[in-house]
């Protein structure tokens, strides 16, 4: 893998000598396509625009990231802002290469995962938008303009996560054809009951850490980080349990080679997605238990700009230091979410609705 490895650094270094004026795009691009914006503010809008494109996004998005999560640890994959360093390359060869706050992914890197996530939950809603498309205007050319343009995001995304060095050519590759399988095979199976979500809310989680513990029990725990001076002083939640059994741990490579402790993010940690995942499945199940009554074409752009408002509000409320209690609060910030979405809000807007259509009374 060397020579792939090197050919991709010597590529992201092409990329980065580009137009001044496109790294500003590159980074707030590599930004929008993370996963996490999926849950926050694709999946409020989407779903008051139809209930049905919204939780297909939603149950995409996480069976992707779990299943982006279950094969970076089975695959690892090393990433370009460390692997440059670790391999010696950085001295051998000078490229100039330069770190970005999104750089500091710290977990494994193969496949991508915001190509692969964004690729399986934007699938259906390309898919719909197509049949739509063709529907009114018979044309087949038209047809094909929403894949199109979904191609070209997905090349725009991957190309935006080897500029800013979080990973190789090859994982966004990785992650661009399974993000575009996977979404074409789930296209039409998300569930419709409360007890399939909950069901998933328990299974996906539970299932991917019975995987890490086999690994770990097999010496391949990839997750713990080492004792590196640098790793656990700007940020002691990376090392909870150091161990020097084997060296090479993402985290700590992370955290050794980022350029600003400040760019080390805790959601960016595999086990942070699989609490999203599970605490979304958990919010799908609450709202589909209580089903959202009919509202007005005014009341659902009434609700998309509340429901985007209400969930942003959520993820912004001060998160706990301790991380037992940040996985815990995680989870149920993503289990709300869904709820506030799909439950709360439309029944709110319902009960407006009738109080401001009620006579007038002395």
């Amino acid at each position: 893998m060397e020579g792939v490895h090197v050919a991709g650094l010597r590529f992201a270094a092409l990329l980065q000598s580009g137009p001044p004026w496109l790294e500003p795009a590159w980074v707030a691009l590599s930004s929008a396509a993370d996963p996490r914006h999926l849950f926050t503010a694709a999946f409020p809008l989407c779903w008051w625009l139809g209930p049905a494109p919204g939780a297909a996004l939603l149950w995409g998005a996480l069976v992707a990231e779990w299943l982006n999560v279950v094969l970076k640890w089975l695959l690892f994959g090393e990433r370009p802002f460390w692997w440059v360093h670790e391999s010696g390359m950085a001295a051998r060869e000078p490229l100039g290469l330069r770190q970005f706050p999104v750089t500091c992914e710290t977990g494994p890197g193969s496949p991508s995962g915001h190509c692969m996530v964004t690729g399986a939950a934007l699938w259906p809603l390309v898919s719909a938008l197509s049949s739509l498309v063709s529907a009114r205007s018979g044309s087949p050319v038209l047809r094909i303009i929403p894949f199109a343009a979904y191609i070209l995001l997905m090349v725009a995304v991957g190309l935006s996560r080897v500029f800013v060095l979080a990973h190789f050519p090859h994982q966004v590759v990785a992650g661009i054809l399974a993000g575009a399988v996977l979404g074409w095979g789930l296209q039409g199976r998300t569930p419709g009951s409360p007890r399939a979500f909950a069901c998933a809310a328990l299974v996906l989680p539970l299932s991917a850490l019975i995987l890490r513990w086999v690994l770990r029990a097999a010496g391949l725990d990839i997750d713990w980080c080492g004792s590196p001076p640098r790793s656990c002083v700007p940020a002691p939640w990376l090392c909870p349990r150091p161990t020097a059994a084997v060296p090479r741990r993402s985290l700590r490579l992370a955290a050794q080679w980022c350029s600003s402790a400040a760019w080390l993010r805790r959601d960016s940690r595999p086990l942070a997605s699989l609490w999203r995942d599970a605490g979304s499945a958990l919010g799908l199940a609450l709202a589909a238990a209580s089903p959202a009554p009919r509202l007005g074409p005014w009341q659902r752009l009434a609700g998309a700009a509340a429901a985007v408002a209400a969930v942003q509000g959520l993820h912004r409320l001060r998160e706990p230091q301790d991380a037992t209690l940040w996985y815990g609060s995680s989870a149920l910030r993503y289990a709300a979410g869904p709820w506030i979405v799909a439950s709360l809000l439309p029944r709110l807007l319902a009960a407006l609705g009738r109080v401001g259509g009620a006579p007038h009374r002395e």
